[in-house]
Protein backbone atom coordinates (compact mmCIF):
# COMPACT_ATOMS: atom_id res chain seq x y z
CA UNK A 1 0.00 0.00 0.00
CA UNK A 2 1.09 3.37 -1.15
CA UNK A 3 1.89 5.60 1.64
CA UNK A 4 3.65 8.67 0.40
CA UNK A 5 3.32 12.33 0.21
CA UNK A 6 2.50 11.61 -3.52
CA UNK A 7 2.25 8.74 -5.81
CA UNK A 8 2.05 7.48 -9.23
CA UNK A 9 -0.53 5.90 -10.42
CA UNK A 10 1.78 3.29 -12.64
CA UNK A 11 -1.03 0.17 -12.02
CA UNK A 12 -4.44 1.56 -13.14
CA UNK A 13 -4.76 -0.27 -16.17
CA UNK A 14 -5.06 -3.51 -14.12
CA UNK A 15 -8.23 -2.05 -12.77
CA UNK A 16 -9.29 -1.84 -16.42
CA UNK A 17 -8.10 2.08 -16.97
CA UNK A 18 -5.93 3.77 -18.64
CA UNK A 19 -2.69 5.31 -16.94
CA UNK A 20 -2.93 8.14 -15.25
CA UNK A 21 -0.72 10.15 -12.82
CA UNK A 22 -2.52 11.66 -9.56
CA UNK A 23 -0.79 13.97 -6.55
CA UNK A 24 -2.23 14.22 -3.28
CA UNK A 25 -0.87 16.03 -0.78
CA UNK A 26 -2.09 13.55 2.14
CA UNK A 27 -1.05 9.75 2.24
CA UNK A 28 -4.05 8.97 -0.14
CA UNK A 29 -2.82 5.74 -1.89
CA UNK A 30 -4.82 4.92 -5.24
CA UNK A 31 -6.93 2.37 -3.31
CA UNK A 32 -8.49 4.93 -1.11
CA UNK A 33 -8.97 7.14 -4.47
CA UNK A 34 -11.36 4.33 -5.58
CA UNK A 35 -13.13 3.85 -2.40
CA UNK A 36 -13.76 7.35 -2.36
CA UNK A 37 -15.10 7.23 -6.10
CA UNK A 38 -17.28 4.43 -5.52
CA UNK A 39 -19.15 6.44 -2.75
CA UNK A 40 -19.84 9.18 -5.19
CA UNK A 41 -21.23 6.73 -7.75
CA UNK A 42 -23.11 4.57 -5.26
CA UNK A 43 -24.95 7.76 -3.77
CA UNK A 44 -25.44 8.62 -7.24
CA UNK A 45 -27.00 5.17 -8.23
CA UNK A 46 -29.28 5.28 -4.69
CA UNK A 47 -30.94 8.01 -5.93
CA UNK A 48 -31.98 6.89 -8.77
CA UNK A 49 -32.51 3.89 -7.57
CA UNK A 50 -35.15 4.93 -5.10
CA UNK A 51 -37.24 6.55 -8.12
CA UNK A 52 -36.98 4.03 -9.88
CA UNK A 53 -38.38 1.56 -6.88
CA UNK A 54 -41.75 3.49 -6.49
CA UNK A 55 -42.69 1.59 -9.79
CA UNK A 56 -40.64 -1.73 -9.81
CA UNK A 57 -40.26 -4.73 -7.16
CA UNK A 58 -36.95 -4.87 -5.55
CA UNK A 59 -36.02 -8.14 -7.46
CA UNK A 60 -36.96 -6.23 -10.71
CA UNK A 61 -34.85 -3.58 -9.97
CA UNK A 62 -32.04 -6.29 -9.35
CA UNK A 63 -32.46 -8.31 -12.26
CA UNK A 64 -32.30 -4.69 -14.46
CA UNK A 65 -29.33 -3.26 -13.04
CA UNK A 66 -27.19 -5.91 -12.93
CA UNK A 67 -28.43 -6.43 -17.03
CA UNK A 68 -27.13 -2.79 -17.35
CA UNK A 69 -24.00 -3.66 -15.91
CA UNK A 70 -23.18 -6.71 -17.91
CA UNK A 71 -23.39 -4.70 -20.67
CA UNK A 72 -21.21 -2.13 -19.34
CA UNK A 73 -18.55 -4.71 -18.54
CA UNK A 74 -18.79 -6.24 -21.98
CA UNK A 75 -18.48 -3.16 -23.74
CA UNK A 76 -15.54 -2.08 -21.70
CA UNK A 77 -13.74 -4.91 -22.39
CA UNK A 78 -14.15 -5.09 -26.27
CA UNK A 79 -13.63 -1.70 -26.33
CA UNK A 80 -10.37 -1.92 -24.24
CA UNK A 81 -9.57 -5.04 -26.60
CA UNK A 82 -8.16 -6.66 -23.16
CA UNK A 83 -7.82 -10.80 -23.90
CA UNK A 84 -10.66 -12.56 -21.21
CA UNK A 85 -8.47 -13.37 -18.16
CA UNK A 86 -7.86 -17.61 -17.51
CA UNK A 87 -9.92 -18.34 -14.56
CA UNK A 88 -9.09 -22.01 -13.06
CA UNK A 89 -11.80 -24.23 -11.74
CA UNK A 90 -11.52 -22.68 -7.76
CA UNK A 91 -11.34 -19.23 -9.01
CA UNK A 92 -14.54 -19.49 -10.72
CA UNK A 93 -16.43 -21.20 -8.33
CA UNK A 94 -15.63 -18.49 -6.18
CA UNK A 95 -16.55 -16.23 -8.23
CA UNK A 96 -20.03 -17.55 -8.43
CA UNK A 97 -20.11 -18.07 -5.10
CA UNK A 98 -19.48 -14.49 -4.47
CA UNK A 99 -22.31 -13.49 -7.52
CA UNK A 100 -24.71 -15.01 -5.25
CA UNK A 101 -23.74 -14.47 -2.19
CA UNK A 102 -22.88 -10.12 -2.74
CA UNK A 103 -25.23 -9.31 -6.07
CA UNK A 104 -28.24 -12.14 -6.58
CA UNK A 105 -29.00 -12.49 -2.68
CA UNK A 106 -26.91 -9.29 -1.14
CA UNK A 107 -28.37 -6.64 -3.49
CA UNK A 108 -32.38 -7.84 -3.19
CA UNK A 109 -32.00 -7.33 0.38
CA UNK A 110 -30.50 -4.26 0.74
CA UNK A 111 -33.29 -3.37 -1.90
CA UNK A 112 -36.05 -4.77 -0.26
CA UNK A 113 -34.51 -3.43 2.96
CA UNK A 114 -34.63 0.47 1.36
CA UNK A 115 -38.10 -0.49 0.34
CA UNK A 116 -39.41 -0.66 3.85
CA UNK A 117 -36.99 2.00 5.70
CA UNK A 118 -36.33 4.47 3.40
CA UNK A 119 -32.58 5.84 2.83
CA UNK A 120 -32.22 7.36 5.78
CA UNK A 121 -32.70 4.50 8.04
CA UNK A 122 -31.15 2.27 5.44
CA UNK A 123 -28.11 4.30 5.71
CA UNK A 124 -28.01 3.84 9.54
CA UNK A 125 -27.88 -0.06 8.92
CA UNK A 126 -25.27 0.42 6.59
CA UNK A 127 -22.86 1.55 9.13
CA UNK A 128 -22.95 -2.02 9.65
CA UNK A 129 -20.82 -3.14 6.74
CA UNK A 130 -17.67 -0.86 7.82
CA UNK A 131 -17.82 -2.95 10.88
CA UNK A 132 -18.31 -6.34 9.09
CA UNK A 133 -15.47 -5.29 6.87
CA UNK A 134 -13.05 -5.02 9.91
CA UNK A 135 -14.42 -8.15 11.71
CA UNK A 136 -13.99 -10.39 8.33
CA UNK A 137 -10.69 -9.05 6.86
CA UNK A 138 -9.06 -9.41 10.29
CA UNK A 139 -10.83 -13.60 10.80
CA UNK A 140 -10.16 -14.21 6.76
CA UNK A 141 -6.69 -12.24 6.02
CA UNK A 142 -5.26 -11.56 9.84
CA UNK A 143 -5.66 -7.65 8.24
CA UNK A 144 -5.32 -4.91 11.06
CA UNK A 145 -5.63 -1.34 9.96
CA UNK A 146 -4.08 1.61 12.32
CA UNK A 147 -5.96 2.80 15.87
CA UNK A 148 -5.49 6.10 14.26
CA UNK A 149 -8.10 4.97 11.37
CA UNK A 150 -10.18 3.12 13.37
CA UNK A 151 -11.00 6.66 15.48
CA UNK A 152 -11.46 7.83 12.02
CA UNK A 153 -13.79 4.95 10.60
CA UNK A 154 -15.71 5.94 14.24
CA UNK A 155 -16.12 9.59 13.44
CA UNK A 156 -17.73 8.52 10.15
CA UNK A 157 -20.10 6.24 10.98
CA UNK A 158 -21.40 8.93 13.63
CA UNK A 159 -21.47 11.34 10.93
CA UNK A 160 -23.62 8.82 9.45
CA UNK A 161 -26.02 8.59 12.17
CA UNK A 162 -25.84 12.20 12.60
CA UNK A 163 -26.84 12.68 9.93
CA UNK A 164 -30.05 10.14 9.32
CA UNK A 165 -31.12 9.48 12.94
CA UNK A 166 -34.40 12.41 12.08
CA UNK A 167 -35.86 9.76 9.71
CA UNK A 168 -39.41 9.88 10.58
CA UNK A 169 -41.01 6.41 12.10
CA UNK A 170 -44.19 6.68 10.90
CA UNK A 171 -43.99 2.98 9.34
CA UNK A 172 -45.29 -0.12 11.30
CA UNK A 173 -42.82 -1.59 13.53
CA UNK A 174 -43.03 -5.15 11.64
CA UNK A 175 -41.87 -3.38 8.25
CA UNK A 176 -38.77 -1.50 10.29
CA UNK A 177 -37.87 -4.58 12.13
CA UNK A 178 -38.04 -5.88 8.50
CA UNK A 179 -36.14 -3.54 6.84
CA UNK A 180 -33.30 -3.35 8.97
CA UNK A 181 -33.26 -7.46 9.25
CA UNK A 182 -32.94 -7.68 5.41
CA UNK A 183 -30.17 -4.65 5.59
CA UNK A 184 -27.61 -6.16 8.19
CA UNK A 185 -27.55 -9.54 6.20
CA UNK A 186 -27.39 -7.20 3.40
CA UNK A 187 -24.28 -5.80 4.78
CA UNK A 188 -22.92 -8.96 5.84
CA UNK A 189 -23.43 -10.41 2.41
CA UNK A 190 -21.67 -7.52 0.73
CA UNK A 191 -18.63 -7.50 3.09
CA UNK A 192 -18.02 -11.51 2.58
CA UNK A 193 -18.25 -11.85 -1.13
CA UNK A 194 -15.75 -8.70 -1.49
CA UNK A 195 -13.13 -10.10 0.80
CA UNK A 196 -14.04 -13.42 -0.57
CA UNK A 197 -12.71 -12.01 -4.34
CA UNK A 198 -9.46 -10.88 -2.46
CA UNK A 199 -7.01 -13.51 -3.75
CA UNK A 200 -8.72 -13.54 -7.23
CA UNK A 201 -8.09 -9.35 -7.45
CA UNK A 202 -4.03 -10.30 -6.59
CA UNK A 203 -4.10 -12.13 -10.05
CA UNK A 204 -6.59 -10.93 -12.48
CA UNK A 205 -8.22 -7.58 -13.65
CA UNK A 206 -11.27 -6.47 -11.47
CA UNK A 207 -13.77 -5.65 -14.38
CA UNK A 208 -13.88 -9.49 -15.77
CA UNK A 209 -14.56 -9.95 -12.25
CA UNK A 210 -17.50 -8.17 -12.10
CA UNK A 211 -18.91 -9.58 -15.24
CA UNK A 212 -18.64 -12.95 -14.09
CA UNK A 213 -20.10 -11.94 -10.96
CA UNK A 214 -23.25 -9.85 -12.25
CA UNK A 215 -23.83 -12.64 -14.87
CA UNK A 216 -24.49 -15.03 -11.90
CA UNK A 217 -26.85 -12.17 -10.37
CA UNK A 218 -28.83 -11.92 -13.35
CA UNK A 219 -29.31 -15.67 -13.50
CA UNK A 220 -30.09 -15.58 -9.84
CA UNK A 221 -32.60 -12.66 -10.50
CA UNK A 222 -34.24 -13.93 -13.63
CA UNK A 223 -34.80 -17.33 -12.18
CA UNK A 224 -36.70 -15.70 -9.52
CA UNK A 225 -38.41 -13.50 -11.26
CA UNK A 226 -39.23 -16.69 -13.72
CA UNK A 227 -40.51 -18.70 -10.30
CA UNK A 228 -42.30 -16.01 -8.47
CA UNK A 229 -44.26 -14.62 -10.92
CA UNK A 230 -44.08 -16.03 -14.22
CA UNK A 231 -42.41 -15.51 -17.61
CA UNK A 232 -44.98 -12.56 -18.80
CA UNK A 233 -43.79 -10.70 -15.62
CA UNK A 234 -40.27 -11.37 -16.32
CA UNK A 235 -40.76 -9.77 -20.22
CA UNK A 236 -42.59 -7.16 -19.32
CA UNK A 237 -39.87 -6.36 -16.50
CA UNK A 238 -37.27 -6.11 -19.05
CA UNK A 239 -39.24 -4.06 -21.21
CA UNK A 240 -40.51 -1.70 -18.75
CA UNK A 241 -36.89 -1.49 -17.34
CA UNK A 242 -35.07 -0.18 -20.22
CA UNK A 243 -37.66 2.57 -20.85
CA UNK A 244 -37.26 3.43 -17.40
CA UNK A 245 -34.42 6.25 -17.61
CA UNK A 246 -34.09 6.68 -13.69
CA UNK A 247 -33.56 3.06 -13.01
CA UNK A 248 -30.52 3.05 -16.13
CA UNK A 249 -29.07 6.04 -14.98
CA UNK A 250 -29.06 4.29 -11.53
CA UNK A 251 -27.41 1.22 -12.80
CA UNK A 252 -24.80 3.34 -14.85
CA UNK A 253 -23.73 5.06 -11.58
CA UNK A 254 -24.47 2.86 -8.71
CA UNK A 255 -23.69 -0.70 -10.80
CA UNK A 256 -21.00 0.12 -13.55
CA UNK A 257 -18.58 2.70 -12.48
CA UNK A 258 -19.24 1.90 -8.60
CA UNK A 259 -18.76 -1.74 -8.76
CA UNK A 260 -15.60 -1.13 -11.17
CA UNK A 261 -14.19 1.59 -7.58
CA UNK A 262 -15.60 -0.97 -5.61
CA UNK A 263 -13.60 -3.70 -6.69
CA UNK A 264 -10.42 -1.87 -7.07
CA UNK A 265 -10.18 -0.29 -3.84
CA UNK A 266 -10.27 -3.40 -1.99
CA UNK A 267 -7.74 -4.56 -4.13
CA UNK A 268 -5.12 -1.77 -3.86
CA UNK A 269 -6.02 -0.71 -0.63
CA UNK A 270 -6.58 -2.59 3.10
CA UNK A 271 -10.43 -3.29 3.60
CA UNK A 272 -10.65 -1.50 6.40
CA UNK A 273 -9.48 1.62 5.02
CA UNK A 274 -11.87 0.80 1.60
CA UNK A 275 -14.96 0.10 3.83
CA UNK A 276 -14.56 3.73 5.75
CA UNK A 277 -14.46 5.46 2.45
CA UNK A 278 -17.09 3.32 1.33
CA UNK A 279 -19.46 4.68 3.94
CA UNK A 280 -19.19 8.32 3.03
CA UNK A 281 -21.56 7.44 0.54
CA UNK A 282 -24.48 8.35 3.01
CA UNK A 283 -22.58 11.99 3.37
CA UNK A 284 -22.91 12.18 -0.27
CA UNK A 285 -26.50 11.19 -0.36
CA UNK A 286 -26.90 14.03 1.51
CA UNK A 287 -25.49 16.66 -0.03
CA UNK A 288 -26.88 15.47 -3.34
CA UNK A 289 -30.50 15.16 -1.93
CA UNK A 290 -30.02 18.97 -1.08
CA UNK A 291 -28.63 19.93 -4.42
CA UNK A 292 -30.88 18.05 -6.39
CA UNK A 293 -33.63 17.16 -4.61
CA UNK A 294 -34.09 20.56 -2.65
CA UNK A 295 -33.94 18.86 0.68
CA UNK A 296 -32.86 20.81 3.08
CA UNK A 297 -29.55 20.95 4.95
CA UNK A 298 -30.30 21.12 8.69
CA UNK A 299 -27.50 21.46 11.20
CA UNK A 300 -27.80 18.61 12.19
CA UNK A 301 -26.97 17.46 8.88
CA UNK A 302 -24.05 19.96 8.60
CA UNK A 303 -22.40 18.46 11.55
CA UNK A 304 -22.87 15.11 10.00
CA UNK A 305 -21.19 16.34 7.00
CA UNK A 306 -18.29 18.16 8.96
CA UNK A 307 -17.45 14.88 10.84
CA UNK A 308 -17.46 12.39 8.25
CA UNK A 309 -14.84 14.50 6.48
CA UNK A 310 -12.84 14.74 9.28
CA UNK A 311 -12.78 11.34 10.30
CA UNK A 312 -11.98 10.37 6.57
CA UNK A 313 -8.82 12.97 6.61
CA UNK A 314 -7.75 11.31 9.86
CA UNK A 315 -7.48 7.94 7.93
CA UNK A 316 -6.10 9.33 5.13
CA UNK A 317 -3.27 10.78 6.80
CA UNK A 318 -2.28 7.73 8.84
Amino acid sequence: MCSKKSFNVTNFCNAGFHKVTLVAQMSLNVGDIYAILTALCWSCGVIFFGIAGRVLSSLQISLLKNIVGVIGFLSFIVIKGDVFPAFNDEEYIVLFISGIIGVAVGDILFLASLRRIGAGLSAIVSTGYTILIFILAYLMYGEVISFISYIGGTLVIIGVVIGTIDKSLDDSPKQIILGVLYGLIANLCTAYSVLLLRPIMEIHPVVPIALIRFSTGIIVSAVGILFLKGQIVLKDTVLKGFTNYNLLAGAFFGTFLSVIFWLAGFKYTLAGRAAIYNQLSTIFIILLASIFLNEIMTKRKWIAVTLALIGSFIVSIY
